[in-house]
Order: structure tokens, then sequence, then C-alpha cells
């Protein structure tokens, strides 16, 4: 399953979902795109579908591994990965290195877990206000699933994670 970051920062005002579905479309991807977030009707954990939880790995854009499988993601580490394996944006961009993210930092409004903090996600990402608040990960430490809080005012990375495993029919 593929991990891939929208193709510019967002404050917390943001409909993720369509954005992955729009922009993984016009980059050419097949398969259902969803914002790495949690959100008020799903927590971050249960974004991807039951079956392709366990078996299926998590890489970037070109296919390198991020995660063992989805549910590594959520075992209270923090989402632990490889800061040398790039996570790059559908234009196939380094967030890591492209200065179009000036903020290192990506939204996911959950708890180590990938359990929804409604206290700290923007409102449902539904606002930008300044005093409201979002739980983001600073990229450099290495985990996506890091406790921070931050203003939903900021512009951070979103990331979009392939929801299903669909195979190739022409494999």
């Amino acid at each position: 399953l593929h991990l891939v970051a929208l193709n510019l920062p967002f404050s917390g005002d943001v409909r993720a979902d369509f954005q992955c579905f729009q922009q993984a479309q016009l980059a050419g991807l097949k398969s259902t795109y969803r914002a790495f977030l949690s959100s008020h009707l799903q927590d971050l954990a249960t974004v991807v579908r039951k079956t392709d939880r366990y078996h299926i790995p998590i890489v970037n854009l070109k296919g390198e591994k991020l995660f063992d499988n989805w549910e590594s993601i959520f075992n209270g580490k923090g989402g632990q990965f490889n800061i040398h394996v790039p996570i790059y944006s559908f234009d196939g961009r380094n967030v890591m290195t492209d200065p179009s993210w000036p903020l290192k930092v990506i939204w996911h409004g959950s708890t180590a877990n990938g359990i929804r903090l409604v206290s700290n996600y923007c409102e449902a990402w539904r606002t930008a206000d300044t005093g409201a608040m979002g739980q983001a990960s600073p990229l450099n430490t290495g985990k996506l699933l890091d406790q921070k809080v931050y203003g939903c005012s900021n512009q951070f990375i979103i990331l979009c994670i392939e929801n299903s495993f669909v195979s190739d029919p022409q494999g």
C-alpha cells in the first residue's frame, strides 16, 4: 500500500480525503487513497481495509518500504520509520527535502495507537483558526505519530494512504 503526500502543505481546514482522491487520479493511480488523518467519522487505524492491514507492506511512491504493514504503524511506538526512505508527493517530490514544505511536520489528529483525539484534530479538519489545535508529528523524529500539538493555522504535510490493495490485472 502506497503512502503519498499531497502536492502542497495544508492548514487544519482541509477536505483531505477529496484532495487525496483527486491528486491520486491526476497522478494516474488507479486505487483509492484516503487521508492519513483521524476524522469525526473514523479513527486513523481503521482507514485501511481490515483484510489488508497485516500482510501488505506500506511503501512510498517508488515502492521503497516504510513499514512492514499497516498495523505496525499503530503499535504504540509512534509509527517509527526509516528517515532515509523518502516520502514522496503525488507529483514525485521528496517532502523531506523539497522547499514546498518548509515545515517537515505531518497532521494526523491521533493517539500513538491511531485513535482520534477529538480535542486535537482542528475541529474534524474544518478550521484553520489559531486557537484550535491539531495533533501532528515532526518527520525528523522518524515517527508518523509523534504526539505534538500545533495551532491549526500551520501549513503542514498531509499524507494519503492507499486504503485497499488492488492487484494489476495486466500483472
